[in-house]
């Protein structure tokens, strides 16, 4: 739950729109297709008025060592994913992925991450053009988790 408490940071300002995850869209999909898609979860936790599905242990989705979906109740839907990747992925493999840093300046139409830092000074790259944050491990080399959620939500 430590990216939950990370994400606080993110203040949210732009067009609803968001990277897809294992074909689970922030803002589009509902929990009923998450279930569908992965089984009944491991857990669910309620969280700042929220449900947190949680992927771990033997239910955890191929590739990830857990993964989360926070749910608004009313409406049913995903507003975010959590993901805690399995294999050791480097700041190279995001970078080819996803995009390198931005330059200085006006932010391009092409996705870009921001660097930013934590409240308690973990560095994460913000790719705000495609709702994601990623969040890398105290050696600032490799990621501990990525963050998929709405545009809106990843200023």
């Amino acid at each position: 739950m430590r990216t939950l408490t990370m994400l606080a940071v993110l203040a949210f300002a732009l067009p609803a729109a968001a990277k897809p995850w294992q074909g689970v869209e922030p803002g589009v999909s509902k929990k009923e297709e998450v279930v569908k898609k992965f089984g009944e979860p491991s857990r669910t936790v309620p969280q700042d008025g929220k449900e947190v599905l949680v992927y771990l242990g033997k239910e955890a989705i191929k590739g990830t060592t857990q993964a989360q979906f926070r749910v608004d109740p009313g409406s049913q839907t995903v507003e975010q994913i959590n993901v805690f990747p399995g294999p050791v992925i480097d700041k190279e493999t995001i970078e080819n992925s996803y995009g390198p840093a931005c330059p200085s300046g006006p932010v391009p139409a092409s996705p870009c991450y921001l660097r930013k830092l934590t409240d308690d000074f973990r560095t994460y790259f913000l790719y705000p053009k495609l709702g994601l944050a990623v969040f890398l491990n105290e050696d600032g080399k490799t990621v501990q988790s990525f963050t998929f959620t709405t545009q809106k939500a990843a200023k």
